[in-house]
């Protein structure tokens, strides 16, 4: 008799606390299915400032969204905290202020926030965003561009950019004290014909500059290179008078890479070598050969000898 007693109040139990929680369930999409009037903060997140302003740190955080809505959508605001995308390219400017007015974007608004205007609406009829007038400048771009030529290739010149400058705007304390920008690296390798493309600028830890352009062209004129050699006599200047200076050798090869269709062009009389004897060094018995004169647009050029021997007759 006190076993079913004790079985009877168990499912007494069971059952009363299943009602229970049946009931609260019940209660609260009860709740939860009412409609309720509550304002919420939403958010705000800006995109495409105009290059040329600064926008304010004082610029609103938030708008205030009065909801007409059942509990449910209430608590989804709360959960998710969804914010708003103000577009300041669409704002219009007044004075030193920005202004996005909300009724001219309720459809942007009521589907990024998935709202309907028709229940609720934003309380501010308008986002004031205050700014100051961005100082700009153009900034010289240097190449990093290494470039490796194939065998037999080389260029008369260095790689070009265009364009050279660009220009930015920023802080006036920021702007002042920067002249020039770099590109990104980038390395050619065996280029045997003329070369071209574009480069994105280096804007690494120049954050608070707004470029114009992040990207210029790059270009370079590539052809065909061959070596040539000269025979130059050497010439000694600064020789004390009276001094009866013999060295040797008495000539050079000079050895150049040039363009192939300007080769025929260069003569020995193109070229200067010249050993300075007021450069020696006490005790020292030769002089070092320097090319003082050469045609412009030949590359790699070197002496087949630099240290030219002397001795001194009396």
């Amino acid at each position: 008799m006190l076993k079913k007693r004790r079985l009877f109040k168990r499912s007494s139990v069971k059952t009363f606390s299943f009602f229970l929680v049946f009931s609260a369930i019940v209660w609260v999409l009860v709740q939860f299915s009412k409609t309720y009037t509550q304002t919420i903060e939403i958010p705000l997140n800006y995109i495409n400032p105009p290059l040329d302003k600064s926008i304010s740190e004082d610029r609103p955080d938030h708008v205030d969204l009065q909801l007409q809505e059942t509990g449910f959508s209430i608590y989804y605001y709360k959960i998710f905290d969804p914010e708003l995308t103000i577009d300041l390219s669409q704002a219009e400017v007044e004075d030193h202020q920005l202004v996005y007015y909300i009724e001219n974007h309720l459809s942007h608004i009521e589907e990024e926030l998935r709202i309907d205007f028709k229940k609720s609406h934003i309380i501010q009829d308008e986002i004031v965003i205050p700014f100051q007038k961005k100082k700009e400048k153009m900034l010289k771009v240097i190449p990093r561009i290494e470039v490796n030529y194939a065998v037999g290739y080389s260029a008369d010149n260095p790689v070009q950019l265009k364009p050279d400058s660009v220009k930015v705007s920023g802080a006036e304390r920021m702007i002042d004290t920067i002249d020039s920008v770099y590109t990104r690296k980038l390395t050619i390798n065996k280029a045997n014909q003329d070369i071209s493309g574009k480069v994105k600028i280096d804007t690494s830890g120049l954050g608070m500059l707004s470029f114009y352009n992040n990207t210029v062209n790059y270009f370079q004129k590539i052809e065909k290179f061959t070596e040539g050699s000269v025979e130059i006599p050497i010439e000694v200047i600064n020789v004390p008078s009276g001094m009866n200076l013999v060295y040797f050798p008495k000539t050079v090869i000079v050895y150049y890479q040039v363009n192939l269709r300007q080769y025929e062009e260069i003569t020995s009389a193109d070229f200067r070598v010249v050993c300075d004897y007021s450069e020696v060094n006490k005790g020292e018995d030769y002089m070092i050969a320097k090319i003082v004169e050469k045609p412009s647009f030949i590359t790699n050029v070197r002496l087949n000898e630099r240290r030219i021997q002397f001795v001194i007759k009396k």
